[in-house]
């Protein structure tokens, strides 16, 4: 795997995401742990499932969060 362009080194191992309606109502809490994807790059991945308060019903939410600019050049 190549190596990231660059990294944060204050960035932490774990960010906690909330997912809220517009109402203000949390449909869910989900943690997005540290990556490096495949393609070099480094940030954030969370997957799981969260549910609507009022019908019940589940959802399934995955994520990625990217630093910017982490991306190694093309070789």
């Amino acid at each position: 795997m190549p190596e990231p362009k660059k990294r944060d080194p204050q960035a932490p191992a774990n960010l906690i995401v909330e997912i809220k309606d517009n109402d203000g109502r949390v449909w869910g809490t989900i943690t997005a742990a540290a990556k490096q994807f495949s393609s070099g790059s480094v940030g954030f991945y969370a997957n799981s499932k969260i549910e609507n308060p009022d019908s019940h019903e589940r959802y399934q939410v995955s994520g990625n969060i990217i630093l910017i600019g982490s991306k190694p050049e093309a070789e």
